[in-house]
């Protein structure tokens, strides 16, 4: 065997093991924990409202339609938690940018999205938390309200 085919296979066979051994694992952690931190007062538009599952609100004067914001960070040298909660920011900012480009001023009914799996909850977000890359996805309701 000559020794570029052998180093090519050798690469190969490596990379479909670390392949077959990268983690993804499903994380339910808090939003509060989040929404509250001193990251989310500065990176977030408290001019746009965000609404999570069932929480109540008023009557839209218009609905502008679904969106959904999928986002990813690296996650090397951060503990999962912090990975998920700055890639969980960074998919809110996408929904309220969306919400401020369509003339919407609050996101309803915003769910976890992840690998197109709806998780619903007012109390918690989920994210998938792997070896080199954590993903958040949510999807919500542009909505104008009073």
């Amino acid at each position: 065997m000559r020794p570029k085919t052998g180093l090519a296979l050798f690469l190969g066979i490596t990379a479909l093991g670390t392949a077959a051994d990268a983690r993804n694992d499903r994380l339910h952690l808090p939003l509060g924990n989040v929404l509250t931190s001193p990251q989310a007062k500065s990176r977030l538009d408290p001019g746009v409202q965000l609404y999570f599952s069932k929480q109540p609100y008023a009557a839209p004067t218009q609905r502008l339609g679904a969106f959904t914001a999928n986002e990813k960070t690296n996650s090397l040298n951060k503990t999962d938690e912090e990975a998920c909660n700055w890639v969980f920011l960074s998919a809110v900012r996408g929904l309220q940018e969306h919400a401020r480009r369509l003339g919407g001023n609050a996101v309803v009914n915003v769910v976890s999205f992840y690998k197109n799996q709806e998780f619903a909850s007012e109390t918690q977000f989920e994210c998938g938390a792997g070896t080199f890359i954590s993903g958040v996805a949510l999807r919500g309701e542009v909505v104008s309200l009073k």
